[in-house]
């Protein structure tokens, strides 16, 4: 059962004199959600974080819905899925708005978010009750299948990069699979998950099947601890990952962990090189670059790589100008925080302070979380950047002297999530995809996601994939039953 600890706790006060802090086992964790307003830095909502009992009463209603609902039929489970998808598409302004506030986000890119959430719903809606069925194997003697279903309740810890994309592709799959879910949002994002709530609410889900927590990270560990959670995904940063992995281990608890990313794109050639700047520029700056899979690592042949370096620094300068991400005709909003904003701003800095070339860009612009989109060239191993995640509107060039060290730069890297190779054969495209160590690679597009591709990475970036026919599977219990 889940029994919460006792922590020795300090208190400490926001520069607004609200308690916001505490210091648990010798970390910082939050005290309260909060929506500030990144273009303003104004805190314009504070959500006091669930306490030890509702943490454990939102645990006892999810464990305790799921025996009732793993025994809805599919088909039903699925309706009910393909009517939260409807949901979502008739609230896309507010949830885009929504998303505006808490974390910048320019009002297209939520609009467009929230037109994947809806397609996500309905591909679940629509395939989930043929990827659940029953599939007949062929075994010496006799006859059986693999019976296809859920194991229980699950934990999801989202992100803030993309608030409702995030909690779709894990929550779709698993409710016509027949798990429950008790959902962590991103601690900026509280109405997000409100949102989220009611829709899933209004559509049908029973109230003990999903259940959004404010809970903080302190209390993570106790909900993997109990025996009835059964799984737990998380999308976040490389070190939520080691820690919520560590505790799922401990507790023998399946887990799917979609983490950072420093996805190279290679431009072998280009027919209009122009174009290809643009797509590329276009691809780096989406979401103010806040995206796992954003080609974060520029990989250019020797012979355009000059050229494309100058028209590339030309290029961004678009992206100088902050802007109000409400308006259609903003280019660069802010980023999540201010403290992310600053800590872009600073590894930018420590890159140009250790060799690395500035060739556009790189300056904080205030007030509110705005970075200029920033160029940079001349990035070597020994440098903390070559290796790091840059989370913000920041491209690092690479020349390679030819194909073969254009992939050893690509594969050079800690982390697997994405890649995406440029070129005008396709031959030579896929040949050289092949050989990238990466999760997913796109040939001529820069990254991206829609429902039916499965979507994760390997090494450092995560474990498991979400999305497609795999999406599924990874919260299911596939039982062999020998007929005969």
């Amino acid at each position: 059962m889940f029994k919460p600890k006792r922590y020795v706790a300090i208190a400490q006060l926001n520069s607004n004199g609200r308690l916001y802090t505490v210091w648990w086992n010798g970390r910082m964790e939050e005290f309260m959600y909060s929506v500030t307003d990144p273009v303003t830095g104004v805190v314009v909502e504070e959500v006091v974080n669930s306490t030890d009992v509702e943490v454990r009463e939102a645990v006892g209603r999810v464990c305790g819905g799921y025996a009732a609902w793993r025994r809805w039929e599919v088909g039903d489970r699925a309706a009910v899925v393909a009517r939260a998808g409807e949901l979502f598409a008739e609230r896309a302004d507010e949830l885009a708005r929504i998303m505006t506030l808490e974390m910048g986000k320019r009002v297209s890119e939520g609009l467009g978010e929230v037109g994947i959430v809806a397609d996500i719903f309905r591909y679940y809606a629509e395939r989930g009750p043929d990827l659940v069925a029953d599939e007949p194997i062929e075994i010496k003697g006799g006859r059986a299948v693999i019976s296809k279903g859920p194991i229980g309740a699950l934990l999801g810890i989202m992100p803030w990069n993309f608030p409702c994309y995030q909690v779709a592709r894990f929550v779709a799959p698993n409710l016509v699979l027949g798990n429950t879910i008790l959902l962590k949002h991103a601690s900026i994002c509280p109405r997000s998950a409100r949102a989220i709530e009611e829709i899933l609410y209004a559509a049908g889900v029973p109230d003990d099947v999903y259940v959004n927590t404010f809970a903080s990270s302190r209390q993570i560990p106790a909900i993997l601890a109990d025996p009835r959670i059964a799984g737990v995904s998380l999308t976040g940063s490389e070190q939520a990952g080691i820690a919520v992995a560590a505790e799922a281990g401990k507790h023998l608890k399946r887990t799917v962990l979609e983490l950072g990313g420093s996805d190279p794109l290679i431009i072998l050639d280009s027919a209009d090189l122009d174009e290809t700047v643009n797509a590329t520029a276009t691809a780096r700056m989406r979401n103010c670059g806040q995206s796992c899979n954003a080609p974060k690592r520029i990989i250019v042949l020797a012979d355009l790589y000059d050229e494309y370096v100058d028209r590339l620094a030309k290029r961004v300068t678009e992206y100088f100008v902050r802007g109000d991400p409400a308006d259609p005709a903003t280019k660069l909003p802010p980023l999540a925080s201010m403290a992310a904003a600053d800590e872009v701003a600073a590894q930018v800095a420590k890159a140009v302070e250790q060799g690395a070339t500035l060739r556009a860009g790189g300056n904080r612009i205030t007030p509110g979380a705005y970075l200029e989109a920033t160029v940079l060239t001349d990035v070597t191993p020994e440098m903390d950047a070559y290796a790091e995640e840059i989370f913000g509107p920041v491209a690092i060039v690479f020349r390679a002297a030819d194909e073969d060290d254009a992939i050893r730069l690509a594969n050079d890297t800690p982390f697997g999530l994405g890649a995406s190779v440029w070129g005008t054969n396709e031959e030579r495209n896929r040949r050289v995809a092949d050989r990238i160590d990466a999760g997913m690679v796109y040939l001529n597009r820069a990254g991206g996601s829609q429902a039916d591709l499965p979507f994760g990475g390997i090494k450092r970036s995560g474990l498991g994939r979400e999305l497609g026919p795999a999406g599924i599977e990874e919260f299911m219990n596939r039982k062999s039953i020998r007929l005969s």
